[in-house]
This record gives structure tokens, C-alpha cells and sequence, in this order.
């Protein structure tokens, strides 16, 4: 056999991708680690199926994401967005990786902004591990319906929220794909009755997937917070997540850094656990705002497990302090302050 037999054959994206689609109606982008393939034309869910499995065999260390959208022709009015009523602003609470404290993060931002004289709501869309029921104090209780076409958020701690977590057992393992998860996230989002709000957070899930990708393109956000531990691990996704959402056209309202820090409580020693200023110099490197740093600490951890977080349960303390120093700073950005 020749040396040229034995050469695996190579084969482009756009090759594969045109075996099912009109070239004129994709658009192929690469950020990152990430294959995005945007096609416009009517959802085909099996052949982006076997679409994206052949992508993944030619492009082994990338995440291949295929996305549908609509072509609309000049003049005609462009209405795919998913239709929210009652909210005025939405920003989403996103982290590169789990583990870094987003839902902490997120729930004590939302009673922070609340704090500040705004309408607020939080909706749980972290739909493979949602954790808002427990952090707000209503897990296990299902959502009301009045009307039986639409829910009722649950208000807690002078918020509202909604989170798929109330509906399902708290050891049920959602096993849905990126479409079926989108869906359900939808359903829920706007058939929630949300009363004026001025400002509802989104707490994602962690990672740049389709999820992330799809809200991004289906909701109007007002803008992102990106939340990382100052650790070398945390800060590359991270990096991953601001270059998501720039290409996405997502503006980013800062970067947030959990657990940067702990003081003993016994000799006031500051110990950088998971290292020094790494958000902050990750923020200055990508042009984005430090919105400031969340202390390690082990009353922020107690009440977020108990259904009372530390802004409403210690409010004069210095963790809630630094939350609310973040939220002023949200505030100004969007102009509700």
C-alpha cells in the first residue's frame, strides 16, 4: 500500500456539515475549545444528532455545539426570543466550571440587589444540579398553579424564584440532552408569573455548552457576572467563559472571586488558599471589571445548607458586606441606582 493509501483521509467541517445542510445556511465558528455550528434553517434534532457525533470523530478535542435559528428576510420582525413578562432586567451568574460557588453567590447578589429597595427574582436554571430550594428554604415543596397554565414563584427572603428543583426528588438524575433541557428551562422561565420585576438573576449552569449558548441567544440579558475561585484551575475555564459571552455578545458586567481568602478566627491570619489576586489579574488581562472578592468562611457555607443565607441572616457581617459592595456596583452598571 502507497504512503498516500495509507494517509487517513482528511475531511473539513463545512464537508460534513454539507451533507445535510445548504452551505449558504451555516455559519461554523471556533472559540476556544468549543466547535459552534449555527444553521438556519427549522430545527432537525436527528440529523443534528448524527451531525454532531461525526463532527466529534474529526474534531476529538473540541465541544461541538450545533445551534438552529431562523432566517428572517429583510423587513420581517424578529420575535424567537423567549417572552419573559413582568421582568425589566435579566443578568446571568455564570461560572466555567462547578464548584466555585455560583449559586452562593448568586442567591446572596439577589437579596443583596433586594436589599437596595429593587424588585428582585432568581431563577434556578442550573437544571442538572439545582440548589436555590434548599439556599431559599423551600426544598420539597412543590410550585402552586392558580389558573393551571401558569406557576406561582415562590417568595422567600423578599424575593422571588423558580427552580426545577421543586419538582423533581432531590436523588432524581436528569439525564436530558442540551434540547430537552433548553425546553424545560423555557417552560418554566415564562410560565412563571413574575410581578414587575426589576431585575431578575439567572443562575446558569456551570460550563460553555449548548445551554449557555442557547439562553444566550434567547434571552435579552442585561449583561453577566462570571464567578471564579482564584485558583490556576478555576481561572482557565474561567477565561473560557469571558470569551464565550464576548463572542456571544453577552456584555459582561464583571468578574466575581469566591472563596479568595480566610481569616482565622482565632490569630486574624489571612490565608490565600487557593492563591492571590488571580481573578482580579485575570479581569485587568481580559478588560472586563473586578467586581470584588467573597471570603472563604464557614458561616456563608452553614447558611446557605440551612435555607438562610448571610445576607438576610447576618446582615451586619462582614460577608454580607461584601456582597452587597458587588451589588451596589451591579446596580450603577444597568442604572437601577
Amino acid at each position: 500500500m502507497s504512503e498516500k493509501e495509507n494517509k487517513p483521509l482528511e475531511i473539513d467541517n463545512m464537508y460534513l456539515v454539507r451533507r445535510y445542510f445548504q452551505p449558504k445556511n451555516v455559519i461554523i465558528k471556533e472559540i476556544g475549545n468549543r466547535l459552534i455550528v449555527t444553521i438556519k434553517e427549522p430545527e432537525n434534532t436527528e440529523v443534528a444528532t448524527i451531525l454532531k457525533k461525526d463532527l466529534e470523530q474529526i474534531n476529538p478535542f473540541k465541544k461541538v455545539s450545533i445551534v438552529f435559528v431562523r432566517d428572517y428576510k429583510d423587513g420581517e420582525v424578529k420575535n424567537d426570543k423567549w417572552q419573559i413578562k413582568g421582568v425589566k432586567n435579566i443578568i446571568a451568574i455564570a461560572s466555567g466550571k462547578g464548584g466555585v460557588g455560583k449559586s452562593t453567590t448568586s442567591v446572596n447578589l439577589a437579596l443583596a440587589l433586594s436589599n437596595l429597595k429593587l424588585r428582585v427574582a432568581l431563577f434556578d436554571a442550573d437544571i442538572y444540579g439545582p440548589s436555590i430550594p434548599m439556599m431559599l428554604g423551600y426544598d420539597k415543596m412543590p410550585p402552586s398553579s392558580y389558573d393551571g397554565e401558569t406557576f406561582q414563584p415562590f417568595k422567600e427572603c423578599g424575593i422571588e424564584s423558580m427552580s426545577i428543583g421543586s419538582m423533581i426528588a432531590n436523588d432524581t438524575a436528569l439525564i436530558w440532552r442540551g434540547a430537552k433541557a433548553c425546553g424545560a428551562i423555557e417552560q418554566l422561565l415564562t410560565q412563571t408569573a413574575w410581578e414587575d420585576i426589576d431585575i431578575m438573576i439567572i443562575d446558569m449552569p456551570p460550563g460553555t455548552g449548548d445551554i449557555q449558548i442557547t439562553m444566550s441567544q434567547k434571552i435579552d440579558f442585561s449583561g453577566v457576572v462570571i464567578v471564579s475561585t482564584p485558583q490556576d484551575v478555576a481561572l482557565i475555564d474561567a477565561v473560557k467563559g469571558i470569551n464565550l459571552f464576548n463572542k456571544i455578545g453577552v456584555p459582561i458586567l464583571g468578574v466575581v472571586e469566591n472563596m479568595s481568602y480566610y481569616i482565622c478566627e482565632k490569630c486574624g491570619h489571612r490565608a490565600d488558599i487557593f492563591g492571590h489576586a488571580g481573578v482580579e489579574k485575570t479581569a485587568e488581562r481580559f478588560g472586563v471589571d473586578f467586581l470584588g472578592e467573597i471570603p472563604l468562611h464557614y458561616d456563608i457555607r452553614v447558611n446557605s445548607d440551612s435555607g438562610t443565607p448571610i445576607v438576610q441572616s447576618e446582615p451586619d457581617s462582614p460577608y454580607a458586606e461584601a456582597y452587597e459592595k458587588i451589588a451596589e456596583k451591579i446596580a450603577q452598571k444597568l442604572k437601577l441606582k
